[in-house]
């Protein structure tokens, strides 16, 4: 029973949950980040290099052996178009992720900006001999009503 205490105690921990829920957001935000790769950056990129995909850049070291239409061992290439294509996601993706976090920073810091001046200044703090002497000062006043 002392493993399972151990576990609980572990999972809901609040930095576990924090990185649970986390790495769900980021899973989803990376389904919108492929997205705007694929569909929207890439074929921009595609019609700028007249039709060039990456991925179907490569170098043969063996051409394929074929017996008709059926392929009896497949070619040996470098395939260095796909590390192009991997490379400039990537790029992009660390973009995006930046510019979403500079832009989650500016807007807390004018959130942070915008309460602190909202809130009322707290009062100064007082020394101890000041405070034992408004509390002689309230002694005085009570017993001279009675």
């Amino acid at each position: 029973m002392g493993l399972m205490k151990e576990f609980k105690a572990f999972a809901l921990r609040g930095n576990v949950l924090d990185l649970a829920i986390g790495v769900i957001i980021g899973g989803a935000f990376g389904k919108i980040v492929s997205s705007l790769v694929g569909d929207l950056f890439m074929p921009v990129i595609g019609w700028a290099t007249s039709g060039l995909s990456f991925r179907d850049l490569k170098v043969v070291l063996k051409a394929a052996v074929m017996d008709g239409t059926t392929v009896v061992k497949p070619e040996v290439a470098l395939t260095y178009g796909n590390f192009i294509q991997t490379t400039v996601d990537f790029l992009i993706v660390a973009l995006s992720i930046f510019l979403f976090i500079q832009a989650i920073n500016k807007a807390k810091a004018r959130f942070e900006k915008k309460a602190a001046e909202e809130a009322p200044a707290p009062p100064p703090a007082k020394a101890d001999d000041v405070v034992l002497l408004e509390e002689i000062r309230d002694l005085l006043k009570k017993q001279a009503e009675k």
